[in-house]
Protein backbone atom coordinates (compact mmCIF):
# COMPACT_ATOMS: atom_id res chain seq x y z
CA UNK A 1 0.00 0.00 0.00
CA UNK A 2 1.58 3.34 -1.03
CA UNK A 3 2.28 5.91 1.69
CA UNK A 4 1.94 9.64 1.24
CA UNK A 5 2.54 12.82 3.19
CA UNK A 6 -0.68 14.20 4.68
CA UNK A 7 0.60 17.75 4.43
CA UNK A 8 0.57 17.57 0.62
CA UNK A 9 -3.16 16.86 0.57
CA UNK A 10 -3.74 20.45 1.67
CA UNK A 11 -2.32 21.80 -1.61
CA UNK A 12 -4.71 19.60 -3.58
CA UNK A 13 -7.59 20.74 -1.36
CA UNK A 14 -6.80 24.43 -1.78
CA UNK A 15 -6.38 24.11 -5.55
CA UNK A 16 -9.80 22.47 -5.89
CA UNK A 17 -11.67 24.74 -3.46
CA UNK A 18 -10.06 27.89 -4.91
CA UNK A 19 -10.70 26.71 -8.47
CA UNK A 20 -7.12 26.98 -9.72
CA UNK A 21 -3.50 26.50 -8.72
CA UNK A 22 -2.87 30.24 -9.07
CA UNK A 23 -5.69 31.19 -6.70
CA UNK A 24 -4.58 28.52 -4.22
CA UNK A 25 -1.05 29.95 -4.30
CA UNK A 26 -2.38 33.46 -3.64
CA UNK A 27 -4.34 32.19 -0.64
CA UNK A 28 -1.34 30.28 0.74
CA UNK A 29 1.09 33.13 0.04
CA UNK A 30 3.44 31.08 -2.14
CA UNK A 31 4.26 30.84 -5.84
CA UNK A 32 2.02 28.68 -8.09
CA UNK A 33 4.93 26.40 -9.00
CA UNK A 34 5.25 25.38 -5.33
CA UNK A 35 1.58 24.32 -5.23
CA UNK A 36 1.95 22.38 -8.50
CA UNK A 37 5.12 20.71 -7.20
CA UNK A 38 3.44 19.46 -4.01
CA UNK A 39 0.48 18.08 -5.98
CA UNK A 40 2.87 16.38 -8.43
CA UNK A 41 4.79 14.80 -5.55
CA UNK A 42 1.52 13.53 -4.08
CA UNK A 43 0.60 12.02 -7.45
CA UNK A 44 4.02 10.36 -7.64
CA UNK A 45 3.64 8.90 -4.15
CA UNK A 46 0.25 7.41 -5.02
CA UNK A 47 1.02 6.62 -8.69
CA UNK A 48 -2.29 8.23 -9.62
CA UNK A 49 -3.49 11.36 -11.38
CA UNK A 50 -5.35 13.48 -8.83
CA UNK A 51 -6.11 16.66 -10.72
CA UNK A 52 -7.39 17.50 -14.18
CA UNK A 53 -6.60 20.94 -15.57
CA UNK A 54 -9.13 22.68 -17.80
CA UNK A 55 -9.31 26.16 -19.26
CA UNK A 56 -11.89 27.07 -16.63
CA UNK A 57 -9.81 25.72 -13.71
CA UNK A 58 -9.00 22.42 -12.03
CA UNK A 59 -11.22 19.51 -11.01
CA UNK A 60 -10.31 16.38 -9.00
CA UNK A 61 -10.21 12.95 -10.58
CA UNK A 62 -11.99 10.07 -8.83
CA UNK A 63 -8.76 9.36 -6.95
CA UNK A 64 -8.35 13.05 -6.17
CA UNK A 65 -11.84 13.16 -4.68
CA UNK A 66 -10.90 10.31 -2.33
CA UNK A 67 -7.91 12.31 -1.11
CA UNK A 68 -10.12 15.39 -0.65
CA UNK A 69 -12.65 13.37 1.38
CA UNK A 70 -9.81 11.99 3.49
CA UNK A 71 -8.36 15.46 4.06
CA UNK A 72 -11.73 16.92 5.08
CA UNK A 73 -12.26 14.08 7.57
CA UNK A 74 -8.73 14.63 8.90
CA UNK A 75 -9.44 18.33 9.43
CA UNK A 76 -12.80 17.54 11.06
CA UNK A 77 -11.10 15.17 13.53
CA UNK A 78 -8.49 17.82 14.22
CA UNK A 79 -11.21 20.38 14.98
CA UNK A 80 -12.90 17.93 17.35
CA UNK A 81 -9.62 17.27 19.15
CA UNK A 82 -8.93 21.00 19.51
CA UNK A 83 -12.44 21.50 20.86
CA UNK A 84 -11.69 18.97 23.59
CA UNK A 85 -8.41 20.73 24.36
CA UNK A 86 -10.30 24.03 24.59
CA UNK A 87 -12.71 22.40 27.03
CA UNK A 88 -9.77 21.62 29.31
CA UNK A 89 -8.36 25.14 28.95
CA UNK A 90 -11.65 26.98 29.43
CA UNK A 91 -12.79 30.20 27.77
CA UNK A 92 -9.50 32.03 28.23
CA UNK A 93 -8.35 32.12 24.59
CA UNK A 94 -9.25 31.04 21.08
CA UNK A 95 -11.40 32.17 18.17
CA UNK A 96 -14.99 31.49 17.20
CA UNK A 97 -15.48 31.37 13.42
CA UNK A 98 -18.86 32.61 12.18
CA UNK A 99 -20.23 33.04 8.65
CA UNK A 100 -23.42 34.89 7.83
CA UNK A 101 -25.24 36.93 5.27
CA UNK A 102 -24.81 40.71 5.32
CA UNK A 103 -28.32 41.15 6.67
CA UNK A 104 -27.35 39.53 9.98
CA UNK A 105 -24.03 41.33 10.48
CA UNK A 106 -25.23 44.54 12.14
CA UNK A 107 -27.43 42.77 14.70
CA UNK A 108 -24.67 40.22 15.40
CA UNK A 109 -22.18 42.99 16.14
CA UNK A 110 -24.53 45.11 18.24
CA UNK A 111 -26.04 42.15 20.10
CA UNK A 112 -24.36 38.75 20.58
CA UNK A 113 -20.81 39.83 19.72
CA UNK A 114 -20.90 42.86 22.02
CA UNK A 115 -22.32 40.81 24.92
CA UNK A 116 -19.97 37.85 24.35
CA UNK A 117 -16.87 40.05 24.15
CA UNK A 118 -17.86 41.81 27.37
CA UNK A 119 -17.94 38.48 29.21
CA UNK A 120 -15.11 36.69 27.38
CA UNK A 121 -12.66 39.39 26.20
CA UNK A 122 -9.83 36.90 25.56
CA UNK A 123 -11.86 35.05 22.89
CA UNK A 124 -12.01 36.67 19.46
CA UNK A 125 -14.80 36.40 16.88
CA UNK A 126 -13.99 35.87 13.19
CA UNK A 127 -17.09 37.01 11.25
CA UNK A 128 -17.10 36.61 7.46
CA UNK A 129 -19.91 37.62 5.11
CA UNK A 130 -20.99 35.42 2.20
CA UNK A 131 -23.98 34.34 0.16
CA UNK A 132 -26.14 31.40 1.25
CA UNK A 133 -24.42 28.66 -0.77
CA UNK A 134 -20.96 29.69 0.41
CA UNK A 135 -22.11 29.85 4.04
CA UNK A 136 -23.45 26.30 3.74
CA UNK A 137 -20.21 25.09 2.13
CA UNK A 138 -17.98 26.66 4.75
CA UNK A 139 -19.96 25.16 7.62
CA UNK A 140 -20.22 21.78 5.87
CA UNK A 141 -16.45 21.65 5.24
CA UNK A 142 -15.49 22.94 8.72
CA UNK A 143 -14.13 26.27 7.49
CA UNK A 144 -16.53 27.86 10.00
CA UNK A 145 -18.14 26.63 13.21
CA UNK A 146 -21.40 28.55 13.11
CA UNK A 147 -23.49 29.93 10.26
CA UNK A 148 -26.53 32.20 9.97
CA UNK A 149 -28.53 31.70 6.78
CA UNK A 150 -31.81 32.78 5.25
CA UNK A 151 -33.95 30.54 3.01
CA UNK A 152 -31.31 27.78 3.02
CA UNK A 153 -31.58 24.57 0.96
CA UNK A 154 -31.85 21.23 2.78
CA UNK A 155 -28.50 19.56 3.46
CA UNK A 156 -28.02 16.30 5.40
CA UNK A 157 -24.57 17.48 6.52
CA UNK A 158 -26.01 20.60 8.18
CA UNK A 159 -27.87 20.77 11.51
CA UNK A 160 -30.15 23.70 12.27
CA UNK A 161 -29.63 24.60 15.94
CA UNK A 162 -32.60 26.94 15.71
CA UNK A 163 -35.08 27.79 12.96
CA UNK A 164 -37.47 30.72 13.06
CA UNK A 165 -39.94 32.06 10.55
CA UNK A 166 -38.77 35.35 9.06
CA UNK A 167 -41.16 36.48 6.30
CA UNK A 168 -40.00 38.66 3.43
CA UNK A 169 -41.35 42.22 3.52
CA UNK A 170 -41.51 45.21 1.25
CA UNK A 171 -39.17 47.75 2.86
CA UNK A 172 -39.97 51.41 2.24
CA UNK A 173 -39.03 54.81 3.63
CA UNK A 174 -41.45 56.09 6.27
CA UNK A 175 -42.65 58.84 3.93
CA UNK A 176 -43.30 56.47 1.01
CA UNK A 177 -46.96 56.10 -0.09
CA UNK A 178 -46.78 52.41 0.88
CA UNK A 179 -45.53 53.33 4.36
CA UNK A 180 -49.06 53.42 5.80
CA UNK A 181 -50.22 50.21 4.09
CA UNK A 182 -51.04 47.15 6.21
CA UNK A 183 -49.97 44.78 3.41
CA UNK A 184 -49.18 44.64 -0.29
CA UNK A 185 -48.70 42.17 -3.17
CA UNK A 186 -45.99 41.42 -5.71
CA UNK A 187 -48.34 42.70 -8.42
CA UNK A 188 -48.68 46.02 -6.60
CA UNK A 189 -44.91 46.29 -6.21
CA UNK A 190 -44.45 46.19 -9.99
CA UNK A 191 -45.82 49.74 -9.98
CA UNK A 192 -42.88 51.10 -7.98
CA UNK A 193 -39.14 51.38 -8.75
CA UNK A 194 -37.61 48.43 -6.92
CA UNK A 195 -34.08 47.56 -5.81
CA UNK A 196 -33.17 43.86 -5.51
CA UNK A 197 -30.27 41.90 -4.09
CA UNK A 198 -28.21 40.09 -6.73
CA UNK A 199 -25.91 37.09 -6.43
CA UNK A 200 -26.16 33.70 -4.69
CA UNK A 201 -28.22 34.84 -1.72
CA UNK A 202 -31.23 33.17 -0.14
CA UNK A 203 -33.09 36.48 -0.35
CA UNK A 204 -32.72 36.68 -4.13
CA UNK A 205 -33.51 32.98 -4.59
CA UNK A 206 -36.71 33.45 -2.59
CA UNK A 207 -37.74 36.47 -4.65
CA UNK A 208 -37.17 34.51 -7.88
CA UNK A 209 -39.25 31.60 -6.55
CA UNK A 210 -42.08 33.95 -5.60
CA UNK A 211 -41.95 35.51 -9.08
CA UNK A 212 -42.27 32.04 -10.65
CA UNK A 213 -45.20 30.98 -8.49
CA UNK A 214 -47.14 34.15 -9.26
CA UNK A 215 -45.93 34.39 -12.85
CA UNK A 216 -44.79 37.96 -12.20
CA UNK A 217 -41.52 39.48 -13.33
CA UNK A 218 -40.08 42.30 -11.25
CA UNK A 219 -37.96 44.73 -13.26
CA UNK A 220 -35.44 46.21 -10.82
CA UNK A 221 -34.37 49.80 -11.16
CA UNK A 222 -31.26 48.85 -9.18
CA UNK A 223 -29.49 45.61 -8.30
CA UNK A 224 -26.63 45.26 -5.83
CA UNK A 225 -24.83 42.59 -3.85
CA UNK A 226 -24.96 44.82 -0.75
CA UNK A 227 -28.01 45.28 1.44
CA UNK A 228 -26.62 48.64 2.56
CA UNK A 229 -26.93 49.88 -1.03
CA UNK A 230 -30.57 48.75 -1.23
CA UNK A 231 -31.32 50.57 2.01
CA UNK A 232 -29.71 53.74 0.73
CA UNK A 233 -31.92 53.47 -2.36
CA UNK A 234 -35.11 53.44 -0.31
CA UNK A 235 -34.08 55.95 2.38
CA UNK A 236 -33.29 58.43 -0.40
CA UNK A 237 -36.95 58.02 -1.48
CA UNK A 238 -36.17 56.33 -4.79
CA UNK A 239 -38.39 53.26 -4.38
CA UNK A 240 -38.86 49.98 -2.51
CA UNK A 241 -36.90 46.81 -1.82
CA UNK A 242 -37.60 43.28 -0.56
CA UNK A 243 -35.90 42.08 2.62
CA UNK A 244 -36.72 40.17 5.81
CA UNK A 245 -37.12 42.29 8.94
CA UNK A 246 -33.99 40.70 10.47
CA UNK A 247 -31.94 42.59 7.84
CA UNK A 248 -33.28 46.00 8.92
CA UNK A 249 -33.74 45.71 12.71
CA UNK A 250 -31.75 48.88 13.42
CA UNK A 251 -33.51 50.95 10.75
CA UNK A 252 -36.92 49.74 11.97
CA UNK A 253 -36.05 50.62 15.57
CA UNK A 254 -34.91 54.08 14.47
CA UNK A 255 -38.13 54.63 12.52
CA UNK A 256 -36.21 55.19 9.28
CA UNK A 257 -38.07 52.49 7.33
CA UNK A 258 -41.31 50.52 7.41
CA UNK A 259 -41.72 46.79 6.75
CA UNK A 260 -44.90 45.96 4.83
CA UNK A 261 -46.08 42.29 4.69
CA UNK A 262 -46.36 40.87 1.15
CA UNK A 263 -49.14 38.41 0.38
CA UNK A 264 -47.21 35.41 -0.95
CA UNK A 265 -46.99 31.92 0.64
CA UNK A 266 -43.26 31.58 -0.10
CA UNK A 267 -42.54 34.94 1.52
CA UNK A 268 -44.72 34.16 4.56
CA UNK A 269 -43.05 30.83 5.35
CA UNK A 270 -39.41 31.82 4.75
CA UNK A 271 -37.03 30.98 7.60
CA UNK A 272 -33.69 31.96 9.07
CA UNK A 273 -31.46 29.31 10.62
CA UNK A 274 -28.55 29.09 13.03
CA UNK A 275 -26.50 26.18 11.68
CA UNK A 276 -23.52 23.93 12.45
CA UNK A 277 -22.09 20.86 10.72
CA UNK A 278 -23.88 17.65 11.64
CA UNK A 279 -21.78 15.69 14.13
CA UNK A 280 -19.25 18.42 14.77
CA UNK A 281 -18.20 18.99 18.36
CA UNK A 282 -18.07 22.73 18.80
CA UNK A 283 -15.44 24.34 20.98
CA UNK A 284 -16.71 25.59 24.36
CA UNK A 285 -16.35 29.16 23.08
CA UNK A 286 -18.44 28.40 19.98
CA UNK A 287 -21.08 26.66 22.05
CA UNK A 288 -21.28 29.65 24.36
CA UNK A 289 -21.43 32.12 21.47
CA UNK A 290 -24.24 30.07 19.93
CA UNK A 291 -26.19 30.58 23.17
CA UNK A 292 -25.53 34.33 22.97
CA UNK A 293 -26.97 34.34 19.43
CA UNK A 294 -30.14 32.57 20.58
CA UNK A 295 -30.54 34.98 23.49
CA UNK A 296 -29.36 38.17 21.82
CA UNK A 297 -30.94 38.15 18.35
CA UNK A 298 -34.47 39.49 18.20
CA UNK A 299 -35.93 36.81 15.92
CA UNK A 300 -34.71 33.92 18.09
CA UNK A 301 -35.85 35.65 21.30
CA UNK A 302 -39.34 36.23 19.92
CA UNK A 303 -39.62 32.58 18.82
CA UNK A 304 -39.24 31.30 22.41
Amino acid sequence: MPAFQDSRARYLYEAVTCGSVRHAAEKLGIVPSAVSRQISLLEEELSLILLERHRSGVVPTQAGQLILDYYRQHIAHQHDMLAKVDALRGLHSGTVSVVSGEGFAQELIEGPIRAFRAQYPAVSIALEIYGTNEIMRRVREDDAEIGLVYYAPADSHITARSTVRQPMHAIVATNHPLGSATSTTLQALTGWPIALLQGVYGIRQLVEYAEQTEKIRLSPALTSNLISVLLRFITSSQGVTLLPQCAVTTELAQGVVRAIPVHNPAFTHAEMQLITRTGRQLSPAANRFLEFCLQGMQAFREAK
